[in-house]
């Protein structure tokens, strides 16, 4: 009887890796990291890490790119299981819970972006990929808000790039006072409820 090989799922692999590092990261800085920590958290062996991942910098670039793949999967299962309403409004609002660090997976991404920008701001590698990834979600928000005045619900005069500058300047802040603990989950999601809110019901009636 012919023995078959098993198959392996590199894909699979790569992404408990990258998971183990941003698990890792939340709880200990990347610099408190090393491969051999990383092996240990995904229950591999160190040469299987190694076969995948060089360095510790490829992993971080490819579990920070890897992200936003991630951002949009939930949120596209969550349109098609019906939980969340196809409206731009509650479409920007499931992107701004995906990015802000409301619970515990979702601190260990907003983490892994913080060691991300700091590594980026002194190589070039992960500079472009920073500089790819920012403008790409600003221009999803800004097509979502011209969505919103097609419909009526934001007003005419609102510049949709400006708003989505403004987007992610309100996650960014609220993202970091959660991290510091200067105000809880709910309060900053209240914030980013309060914006939206204001944004799509500035439209004047009739």
């Amino acid at each position: 009887m012919v023995k078959v090989p098993k198959q392996v799922d590199h894909a699979a692999r790569r992404a408990e890796i990258a998971e183990a590092l941003t698990r890792l990261t939340a709880t200990r800085g990347l610099e408190g990291v090393s491969l051999r920590h990383v092996a240990a958290e995904a229950g591999m062996s160190m040469g299987l890490v190694q076969h995948y991942f060089k360095t510790k910098d490829e992993m971080l670039l490819f579990a920070v790119e890897r992200r936003s793949q991630v951002y949009e999967e939930r949120i596209k299962a969550q349109l098609e299981a019906g939980e969340l309403p196809s409206t731009p409004q509650a479409i920007i609002r499931a992107i701004m819970v995906e990015i802000l660090p409301l619970d515990e997976r979702r601190r260990g991404d907003w983490l892994m972006g913080v060691a991300f920008f700091i590594r980026a701001i002194s190589d070039p590698s992960f500079t472009a990929a920073f500089t790819d990834g920012v403008p790409q979600l600003f221009e999803l928000l800004a097509l979502l808000i011209r969505q919103g005045q097609d419909a009526g619900t934001v007003d005419k005069s609102a510049d949709p790039m400006h708003e989505s500058a403004i987007l992610w300047a309100l996650a960014d802040s609220q993202g970091t006072n959660i991290v510091m603990k200067h105000r809880t989950p709910d309060e900053a999601l209240s914030t980013v409820d309060y914006y939206l809110d204001r944004l799509f019901g500035s439209a004047p009636a009739g």
